[in-house]
């Protein structure tokens, strides 16, 4: 259940197999982070490579990070065999360093990801950075050249069509309410009816409702929020003169980039509680005014918001709990790993792979049901430090 990328991917993997497949979507394909992200495409996790190795172990922290090279590799290979016109385009990130003590941090990531993992960046100083963005508000960066964007509807639109070309049925306007363990499956509850299944995946992500309680307890959604200007014209190339990815360092960090038909969209951490398009709106555009101050005259155009998820350890997660399979958590890294996971997630299904030894199944929030009433404290938190950094 879900009609995002990990639903979908694990949708088209599954009915290529020959098994029968529905996809249930409670609104509409893309209606969640799918259709509302930033088109980021990433390597890496939330935390960095020194946290990966304290974690896990040096081993086991190089499979999990290339695997994350692979899901890049896996999304590129899928857009060119299925020819989604997305606007897929490899022209790597720039992580911006907001003072010049977040650059010697950079400096610092940029060593572990060589000595770790053999995946080399480049660091950038102030003068390096002018090649690559038109703005004096960072101190430095670090460019890693495996990521890319994408326009994220449409990717998701031909995914859509590529799980129904391999004959997966997508039902959109579906809910599922509950689940019951049945002999040899288990039995969906939805607001179309009852539904047999020997298999489930729940691929929900941020929006994964009280059906699953086991799973809604484990992660958090947080609201991100993104504008888009109006076409810039030849001032985009000014801005962004090799049309990289970019985001800042900081914990409310700020993420854009240029859009195919030549848009800033740019997007971030506006709020950590409910907060309405209009605010969010004004929010961002204050943002741009103080990274872009030559677009202070450039309306915003478009503006929306969306949930992504978060476990308590912000890595993503596949397994089976309850009964059911899932995958989700991508914390804000989710193009690439979900569509990776996703399929990884229908080769478990269809009976041709173990379970992806990842991260584990989430950890539990202790006192969370599903409502993140602590949110506006994490807020506040990461404000302080911010503020400190």
């Amino acid at each position: 259940m879900g009609g995002g990328y990990t639903g979908l991917s694990a949708a088209r993997t599954l009915a290529r197999s020959g098994a029968s497949v529905a996809v249930l979507e409670r609104h509409r394909v893309g209606w969640g982070a799918s259709g509302r992200n930033g088109g980021f495409v990433l390597p890496g996790y939330k935390p960095d490579a020194i946290e990966l190795v304290r974690r896990y172990g040096i081993e086991r922290a190089r499979g999990i990070f290339a695997a994350s090279l692979e899901a890049i590799g896996y999304v590129e290979r899928l857009i060119a065999d299925e020819a989604i016109d997305c606007g897929f385009e490899r022209r790597g990130t720039v992580t911006l360093a907001g003072r010049p003590r977040h650059l010697r941090d950079l400096a610092t990531e940029q060593r572990a990801l060589r000595e770790h993992f053999g995946h080399e960046t480049v660091l950038l100083g102030p003068g390096h950075l002018r090649d690559e963005i038109d703005s004096s508000g960072y101190a430095g960066g670090l460019l890693d050249p495996a990521a890319g964007g994408l326009h994220p509807a449409r990717y998701c639109a031909g995914l859509a069509a590529a799980a129904a070309k391999a004959r997966a049925a997508i039902v959109e306007g579906v809910e599922v309410l509950g689940a019951t363990r049945r002999s040899g499956g288990m039995t969906l509850s939805t607001s179309a009816g009852p539904l047999d299944a020997d298999e489930v995946l729940v691929a929900t992500n941020g929006y994964t409702g009280a059906a699953f309680p086991g799973l809604r307890r484990r992660v958090v959604p947080v609201g991100s929020y993104i504008v888009a200007t109006a076409p810039l014209g030849r001032d985009a190339e000014r801005l962004i003169p090799r049309k990289r990815v970019m985001s800042d360092t900081w914990n409310l960090l700020h993420y854009f980039r240029l859009s195919d038909d030549g848009r800033l969209v740019f997007g971030g951490r506006a709020s950590f509680t409910p907060t309405g398009v209009e605010r969010s709106s004004r929010i961002l555009a204050a943002a741009i005014r103080r990274v872009f101050p030559s677009l202070a005259a450039v309306p915003i155009e478009f503006a929306w918001s969306g949930k992504v998820a978060f476990a308590r350890d912000q890595m993503p997660h596949a397994g089976r709990l309850d009964g059911v399979h899932y995958a989700l958590a991508y914390a804000g890294h989710g193009v690439a790993l979900s569509t990776w996971l996703g399929a990884r997630m229908g080769e478990v299904l269809a009976g041709r792979a173990e379970l992806p030894e990842f991260t584990g199944d989430p950890p539990a929030i202790p006192l969370y049901g599903g409502r993140p009433w602590f949110l506006p404290a994490v807020g506040a938190y990461y404000r302080m430090k911010d503020w400190l950094r």
